[in-house]
């Protein structure tokens, strides 16, 4: 069902803000309201909002992939709508308990959240942004940005929102009489990125729209897929804009002078030199001095070119792929996606339309059950899953990776037809199944260490489509890795030369962090970050009940790392990626693997870009060298000696087009690391 656009042409987020004009009275808003959450075309749970007075009770309730938020709010609002008391209870997407809650007393605003209680003195009422709340919390803070002056407000804890309006549109009504206005808006202030959502003409909440996921008015869910639309295209056209506002595609060559380059094959830096790149290619390494003629010059000043780094496990979106362009990672390895959305991005990052790193796709084969992911294809029989291989396969994918609902007995006959088609195979171990069956009936891969350590711990009918395949990781302090159940796991990673994905970084988050405290990892960028994702980095993902559950958990990590160091010494290779969109995070990975698993740090650099290149046959990637494509970042240190070099990057080039994140990192709220290089055009 297609929408009726009223204005085509859409509104760019640092352009135009919102007409004023006055906030509706709450008398307006009584009732009861119902909304579907939707994944990926799937009904996956529900939204319900009860307005009594001035007070609203909302019910936030959704899963995908067996897990997801469980929400109960109470907000109180004064005569201007102002939240004045906000209660948040519940659990988060990974079962972390919440009971977040917010009060306005004349003057005194208090709250407490995940990361603690804090206290501010206010002159008048002041908006408050939720750690926790549902979608809902948009249309609160909507109607009062409406009526505030350039459409911003001053926020608690900390910083400010603005919301711009993008454009006008109508649906038609579920009754086929008519059809209903809408707004659709964007929300920033609080986040890396602006968050979408649409008004109806009196105001009330119709939808909140996500490239993959919608909450939407209940009777309209025959229209989810062109409001999801939306979505996407406003990512689109904001990181559109940033590409021409800062991709920088000189007209003639580029040397990058005075520079160490890392070279993977020695494991050491060269002597200073100069790299020349024309077009999308290096095509000279000469003095350090060298000159030439017609040249852009950026000074290196005796600073590190690295190749560029890959993330070995990638769920792609536009949102995250200028932030790792700026982190140095140019290249994505995906490993399930909507496939639609993700050969729109492709096809924007190849074209230039995007910034975005190369990306290397793997097909997301699923089973149909209560608790199934919403991505890829979902398939029912062992027929259909073979079947899925074949459209991978006509689609050009590198390979697939299979998933938890799926059943694990049409992994052999899965894996025969992939590699007899030359694609390449991973996945979860599906549920009722363990890692023995999936190397016995041969994964190229085995994805999360967790995954293939789960089945040393569980019983055969223990369900790992839930959030059990988390938790139970509070039984691997007991594990004896010399056992014969171990050993017989890791004999077989060795004889069929299997690899492990193991995303210790999302391990480690999972298992270390707690509320309150600074995660673990993002100590040394923490400080940089906006208020309110520096807040979100002081929040556990797991519920820890008490002092015994921590001490498993912290074990228990202790236990993986254990693992992966006996990995490491059998020759296993370890496969650099983290489950957590890339950037800083990849760095922090690539952190772990010196720190914990006993890599010195060239050979993670190594093992971060040559060896992935080489993994994935990509032989002109990973190093960099004349005729080679020119990938690559410049940080002002020496990540030989310091590895938390690669996080202060001054130019990153990506086949050519060159960033300076110092200019870019502003427009999402990041302080810069290092400065700007001096470039002579």
């Amino acid at each position: 069902m297609k929408l009726r656009m009223l204005f085509l042409g859409l509104i760019i987020l640092v352009g135009q803000s919102c007409k004023q004009e006055p906030v509706s009275s709450l008398a307006n808003y009584q009732g009861n309201e119902t909304y579907t959450v939707i994944v990926g075309e799937n009904k996956v749970g529900h939204l319900k909002t009860t307005t009594v007075g001035d007070t609203i009770h909302v019910d936030y309730d959704y899963k995908n992939n067996g897990r997801g938020p469980t929400m109960k709010e109470t907000i109180v609002l004064n005569p201007e709508g102002y939240p004045i008391d906000w209660k948040i209870t519940g659990n988060t997407t990974f079962g972390n308990a919440v009971d977040e809650h917010f009060s306005l007393e004349r003057t005194n605003a208090s709250w407490t959240d995940a990361t603690g209680s804090g206290n501010a003195s206010v002159e008048g009422a002041q908006l408050y942004v939720n750690q926790f709340g549902s979608p809902y919390s948009s249309v609160l803070a909507a109607r009062l940005l409406l009526n505030a002056p350039e459409n911003t407000l001053p926020v608690l804890p900390a910083g400010n929102l603005t919301l711009t309006e993008m454009e006008k549109i109508s649906v038609p009504q579920p009754s086929g009489e008519g059809e209903l206005a809408l707004t659709t808006y964007a929300l920033s202030g609080a986040e890396l990125n602006p968050s979408y959502f649409i008004l109806d003409d009196q105001k009330r909440f119709f939808a909140s729209i996500d490239p993959r996921y919608i909450v939407i008015r209940e009777g309209f869910e025959a229209v989810e897929k062109d409001m999801r639309q939306l979505a996407e295209n406003y990512s689109a056209q904001r990181y559109e804009t940033l590409q021409k506002k800062y991709a920088h595609n000189y007209d003639k060559k580029v040397r990058i002078q005075n520079v160490r380059v890392f070279d993977p094959k020695t494991m050491a830096l060269t002597d200073p030199v100069s790299v020349v790149v024309a077009g999308e290619k290096i095509t000279a390494i000469e003095a350090a001095d060298a000159t030439g003629e017609n040249e852009v010059v950026i000074a290196g000043n005796g600073g590190t070119l690295v190749p560029g780094l890959y993330e070995m496990h990638a769920h792609s979106g536009d949102n995250g792929a200028l932030l790792n362009i700026l982190a140095g990672v140019t290249s994505f390895r995906d490993m399930g996606n909507d496939n639609e959305v993700l050969s729109d991005l492709i096809e924007k990052i190849n074209s230039g339309v995007l910034a975005g790193p190369r990306i290397t796709r793997l097909g997301f084969i699923e089973g149909k059950s209560q608790f199934n992911a919403n991505n890829g294809i979902i398939v029912e029989s062992e027929a259909e899953a073979l079947a899925a291989v074949d459209t991978y396969d006509s689609l050009g994918y590198y390979g697939v990776k299979l998933y938890n609902s799926m059943n694990g007995d049409w992994a052999p006959a899965i894996v025969k037809k992939a590699h007899e088609k030359g694609l390449f195979v991973t996945g979860h171990v599906p549920a009722f199944s363990n890692a023995n069956a999936m190397l016995n009936a041969g994964f190229d891969e085995m994805t999360h260490i967790n995954q293939t350590m789960l089945g040393w711990v569980l019983e055969p009918e223990e369900d790992t489509r839930t959030l059990l395949r988390l938790t139970a990781m509070k039984r691997f302090p007991g594990l004896d890795l010399n056992s014969p159940k171990v050993q017989e796991t890791l004999d077989l990673f060795v004889t069929n030369k299997t690899a492990i994905d193991p995303t210790l970084s999302i391990h480690e988050k999972l298992m270390l962090s707690r509320n309150g405290e600074v995660s673990p990892g993002t100590e040394d960028y923490i400080d940089h970050m906006p208020p309110n994702e520096q807040r979100g980095m002081k929040v556990a993902l797991a519920q820890i009940a008490d002092a015994e559950e921590d001490k498993a958990y912290r074990e228990a990590y202790q236990k993986i790392v254990e693992t992966l160091k006996l990995m490491k010494e059998k020759g296993i290779l370890i496969v650099a990626g983290t489950d957590l969109g890339g950037a800083f995070n990849l760095h922090r990975e690539l952190e772990l693997y010196t720190e914990q698993l006993g890599y010195t740090n060239a050979e993670v650099l190594k093992l971060a870009t040559h060896d992935m290149a080489q993994y994935l046959g990509q032989a002109d990637l990973g190093s960099i060298e004349p005729g080679k494509l020119a990938d690559f970042f410049l940080v002002p240190g020496n990540p030989v000696e310091d590895i938390k070099a690669i996080k202060s990057i001054a130019l990153v080039s990506r086949g050519g087009t060159f960033y300076y994140p110092t200019e870019v990192y502003p427009e999402f709220g990041i302080a810069p690391f290092t400065q700007m290089p001096e470039v002579k055009e």
